[in-house]
Formats: C-alpha cells, sequence, structure tokens
C-alpha cells in the first residue's frame, strides 16, 4: 500500500474509533447509566467510604485489609473496595493528620494498624452530620423500591 493510502487509513480508523468511543456513553445515557452503578457511585461520591473508615479506626486501630473486608460484610458485597482505593485513602487521611499509622512489627515492614487522632474524631463527627441526610435518602428510596416491587414480603 502506498504511503498515500496508508495515511488515509490510518485517518479513516482513527476517524471510526472516535465515533465508537462517543456512541458508548450517549447510550449508556440513553439508558439512564452513567458509567457506573449509580447507588456505589454515589456512596463513593458523599464521602461515605472516608466515613466508614473513620469509623471502623474509631471503634479501635485497624490495618487496610480488615477494613476492606469490615466494608464488604456491613454492605453484603454491594460496596467492594479495593486495594487500590483503600490504601491512597489511608495515606491521604493519615497526611491530613486524621489517623496515625504504626507497623506492626517496627523492625520490618508488616501489617500497618491505623488508629484515629483527635482531628480525625473530629473530621468523623462532622461527616457523620454530612452525610445523614443522603445515607436517609438513600435508605428510604431504597425501602419504597423494595415495597413497591415485592409487597411487605
Amino acid at each position: 500500500m502506498p504511503p498515500r493510502d496508508q495515511k488515509s487509513a490510518a485517518r479513516k480508523a482513527v476517524a471510526q474509533a472516535a465515533e465508537a468511543a462517543q456512541a458508548v456513553p450517549a447510550a449508556e445515557e440513553k439508558r439512564g447509566r452513567r458509567g457506573g452503578d449509580p447507588i456505589t457511585g454515589e456512596l463513593r461520591r458523599r464521602d461515605v467510604l472516608p466515613l466508614l473508615v473513620l469509623h471502623y479506626i474509631s471503634l479501635g486501630p485497624a490495618y487496610g485489609n480488615q477494613l476492606m473486608e469490615r466494608i464488604a460484610a456491613l454492605t453484603e458485597g454491594v460496596l467492594q473496595v479495593n486495594p487500590n482505593t483503600m490504601y491512597p485513602l489511608l495515606r491521604q487521611l493519615e497526611a491530613r493528620g486524621l489517623i496515625e499509622g504504626s507497623w506492626e512489627h517496627p523492625d520490618r515492614r508488616s501489617r500497618r494498624y491505623y488508629a484515629i487522632t483527635a482531628a480525625g474524631q473530629a473530621e468523623y463527627q462532622g461527616l457523620l452530620e454530612d452525610v445523614l441526610p443522603f445515607l436517609g435518602a438513600l435508605a428510604r428510596s431504597l425501602d419504597g423500591i423494595f415495597g413497591e416491587i415485592y409487597g411487605d414480603a
């Protein structure tokens, strides 16, 4: 294929890929989806995850995997938190002075336990108030949906 034809074919392929990329979000929006689950997406956007982390750490020192397991158990798997989300969040909370981390065995890297600080306790109390309206509305919405579909089952 001559170079001119190769460039033309490449331009055509790029244009088709761009059209396809635009079609996916448009189709999702048409179906009412905007790139993710509306419930878990809102839980993540509304500071529910930091609230849960600070809540569990306020009960006693905890480590990352333990927090992920507790959140998954609490939400019956609806809110799954992976390490790529949990550990950056823990580092961010620690950098902000809301939690303190310490190694289980200081002489070698092992589990890192996190404890809440006074500033973290204040942040936790603030989040409790800030997130309450959203969680209340979500609970009422889910109860309404369940009741509408399944009745008093």
